[in-house]
């Protein structure tokens, strides 16, 4: 696919993915419409693409567990570009706390960013996609096919992304629309150091060994490269592919390795 002004759609752009996606998709030639909170960021991240890539960019404002926020970012798109090509349903958020300590409202706040987000885009951005046989990405996770310890609510919300998009997928089946779920595995990115506590606070560290995990540039990479082949689902790593299968055909034993895996990182929740 050659990307050169295509309109493409960033929840989550302010940082890790999403900034890395935005870069690539720059870097081919396509015209960008940024959405996260940190509204400030977006405005330097878009002058810096527009600057060094000769593209077109714009940035919004965007909490996508409000409905009315999505649908600003979409009117914001058509405004500018009057299309859309490319919706990337990226912005997440995680979590880090067993399920019998954790106060309920972290579980609907996962939900609320990491499902309704992506619901709330789709809807408002869809009747444009259909227009131009384009494309709705999901960036989903290992967690989406595998319930992780200490993720409840994050392994809740992906799941829910997954069969969200199956099911979309099957009904546009006829329609020429590309949707993908793309499960990067575990990335180097700020994800885990404002992934939530028990209380809903940002653990602000991480549990784990980030110098081992792939970039955020490299999983980028992968993304729009899955796009342009209009790739059904993405497992990026080895060990994702892996979880995948095992879960599939030895359950219990993926319940044990999962287990065993996860006693492993810093100040584990499990022993």
């Amino acid at each position: 696919m050659d990307f050169k002004n295509k309109v493409v759609i960033i929840t989550g752009a302010s940082s890790g993915i999403g900034k890395a996606c935005a870069e690539e998709f720059a870097k081919r030639g396509a015209n960008l419409v940024l959405g996260a909170r940190q509204y400030v960021t977006l405005c330097e991240i878009t002058a810096d693409l527009e600057t060094r890539y000769g593209i077109r960019a714009i940035a919004v404002q965007a909490d996508v567990s409000k409905e009315e926020d999505c649908e600003v970012l979409i009117k914001n798109a058509l405004v500018t570009f009057n299309k859309i090509d490319i919706l990337v349903n990226n912005a997440g958020l995680s979590m880090r706390a067993l399920f019998n300590d954790l106060d309920l409202s972290v579980l609907k706040n996962l939900m609320d960013v990491n499902f309704w987000g992506t619901v709330y885009c789709t809807k408002y951005a869809l009747p444009e996609i259909l227009e131009t046989q384009g494309s709705v990405i999901g960036v989903s996770s290992i967690a989406g096919y595998r319930g992780l310890p200490g993720r409840t609510g994050y392994s809740a919300s992906k799941f829910a992304m997954n069969g969200f998009m199956e099911s979309l997928r099957t009904e546009l089946l006829k329609t020429g629309v590309h949707v993908m779920v793309a499960c990067p595995g575990f990335t180097a990115s700020n994800i885990r150091v404002t992934a939530l506590a028990k209380d809903g606070a940002s653990h602000g560290e991480t549990s784990m060994e980030e110098g081992k995990m792939m970039s955020a540039e490299e999983v980028a990479t992968r993304i729009v490269d899955g796009i342009a082949a209009r790739k059904r689902t993405l497992v990026m790593t080895g060990q994702g592919k892996l979880t995948v299968w095992i879960n599939k055909l030895l359950p219990a034993l993926a319940d044990k390795l999962v287990f065993n895996h996860f006693t492993k990182e810093k100040n584990a929740l499990i022993k």
